[in-house]
């Protein structure tokens, strides 16, 4: 049996994850049957769980995915710019619906609970990172701890997924964002 590559495997397992992002996408968790993410990634189930242990090893991997993809932009730009580019693109964070459907399986699901927040602190800590940069550089205000000011950026963020996510306007959110930003720093 001829061995397959590492690149092919990559491929199908990219092709996996972005039939199934658009399918919890358009169904959320629970209407994501296995039948549908078949139909949505074009594959067999035999050739999607071989690559993933079952739903939720998928939707995991897609949710670090997403937060790997955030750290990355929050690490070097901050989380507001995180918030700036969805405004601008909406188109290219697709998986906003996926965000909800993590925020509803945390509350009701203690087991994927415990799995995503083992997986989920990238984000947290590359943003904590960014905010302890910028403060020794003077440009943050030091009145208030830190983690307070990730919870505080992590509580707008998840505000402005649900606003995306649901289809509201978000014109005016520019604004917001100016908003928040004035808000962590230094007044001068």
């Amino acid at each position: 049996m001829p061995k397959v590559s590492d690149d092919r495997l990559a491929a199908r397992r990219r092709e996996i994850l972005d039939g199934a992002r658009h399918c919890f996408a358009e169904f959320g968790y629970d209407g994501a049957t296995v039948k549908r993410i078949e139909e949505s990634t074009g594959l067999s189930r035999g050739a999607i769980f071989h690559h993933y242990r079952d739903k939720e090893g998928l939707f995991l991997a897609l949710a670090q995915e997403d937060a790997e993809r955030m750290a990355d932009v929050a690490a070097e730009q901050g989380l507001v710019q995180v918030m700036r580019d969805m405004l601008a693109r909406p188109q290219d964070f697709n998986w906003l619906g996926t965000r909800l459907e993590i925020a509803r399986k945390l509350r009701t699901d203690a087991s994927f609970r415990s799995a995503w927040l083992a997986r989920s602190a990238d984000v947290e800590k590359a943003t904590l990172r960014r905010l302890e940069r910028g403060r020794e550089a003077g440009r943050l205000r030091d009145d208030v701890p830190i983690e307070v000011l990730v919870k505080y950026l992590d509580l707008v963020l998840d505000g402005l997924i649900t606003r995306i996510a649901s289809g509201q306007p978000t014109d005016d959110l520019h604004a917001v964002l100016d908003l928040v930003e004035e808000s962590v720093r230094v007044k001068r």
